[in-house]
């Protein structure tokens, strides 16, 4: 624990002389501010330690994404569009994407520490989203700001693992306390791990609001959080049918076939891919089970009438 504490200690010491200046939001309002990427030029993955001493921050954006875990106590965070606050407290979680307004954070408790895992947003995309994109619900969450800068998204929840969340950023506190030469490679794989269970929390959250759905409803949910790698044998061992009977009730209570719900999901997916990141669309197409590129482009094109790539640049005009 005292390696912990220590490391805690070290990067809040560390925290003042960070780059966290406000800077003109040259999207917004006259007056609109926002934070840059505090960090080294060659750093993905940050992991800052904050302790609030009350101070009351001006309303902010940010050009990457950030994932605030409380470590001890509890702040307040007054939303500039919504005009609501929200009190995040220990043990919670408190995430935006690029741009979003998290706004005015109120920091009433000088025994506040909150520990800060920054993803530079390109690095986010390549590097996390590929393995993050199973859900459409948490994909639209991570990818709006990136075609509306003003999505004013965030996620809050208290993680249900505690354990692991805990442990997972204390081991990142350390890392990055006593930083070397290959303390980004070490830094990766725990984020990844760290936001694997914030999405698969934020997929429960989801289907626990949701009204109780259907058994094709259910499949349908299935293969979409699976598109790069279902196929209708493996969605009927799932369910724990035979293939033809999946096959009929799909085709029954969707009208719709297995092969044409499943390309549904996928061009969907596409489409967010190319509006929302810069990843290549060979990557897009790996990422949603293509192995052959030309598959994919055929397949974009049957569906959305044009190719992939005139997709992007029809997005981009917009």
């Amino acid at each position: 624990m005292g390696r912990v504490e220590d490391a805690i200690g070290a990067l809040k010491l560390e925290y003042p002389t960070l780059d966290f200046s406000y800077r003109d939001f040259p999207l917004g309002e006259p007056g609109e501010k926002m934070f840059t990427w505090p960090g080294p030029p060659d750093e993905d993955v940050m992991i800052v330690v904050h302790q609030c001493s009350g101070v009351r921050e001006l309303f902010h954006r940010h050009d990457f994404f950030y994932f605030n875990y409380t470590y001890c106590g509890s702040y307040d965070s007054l939303s500039q569009r919504y005009d609501n606050v929200v009190t995040i407290r220990e043990g919670e979680l408190y995430a935006g994407q690029p741009f979003a307004d998290h706004a005015l954070l109120v920091h009433d408790d000088a025994d506040t520490t909150i520990i800060g895992m920054l993803v530079k947003k390109e690095a986010f995309f390549r590097s996390f989203l590929p393995l993050l994109s199973s859900d459409s619900g948490f994909l639209r969450f991570l990818l709006d700001p990136s075609t509306d800068c003003f999505a004013d998204e965030f996620i809050h929840f208290k993680l249900e693992d505690q354990c692991t969340a805990r442990a997972l950023f204390e081991m990142m506190a350390v890392e990055y306390a006593n930083r070397r030469e290959d303390t980004q490679d070490v830094l990766k794989p725990l984020a990844l791990a760290l936001l694997m269970q914030v999405a698969r929390q934020y997929a429960d959250d989801e289907r626990a609001d949701a009204a109780p759905v259907g058994m094709a409803e259910l499949m349908v949910r299935y293969l979409g959080e699976h598109v790069d790698t279902v196929t209708l044998s493996a969605l009927a061992a799932r369910f724990s049918y035979h293939p033809n009977y999946v096959s009929t009730l799909l085709r029954k209570e969707t009208g719709k076939t297995f092969s044409e719900l499943l390309l549904e999901q996928r061009m969907d997916r596409a489409a967010i891919l190319l509006k929302g990141t810069d990843l290549s669309v060979a990557e897009v197409a790996r990422t949603l089970g293509y192995l052959n590129t030309s598959n994919f482009h055929k397949a974009f094109r049957a569906h959305y009438g044009m190719t992939p790539r005139a997709y992007c640049d029809l997005a981009c005009s917009e």
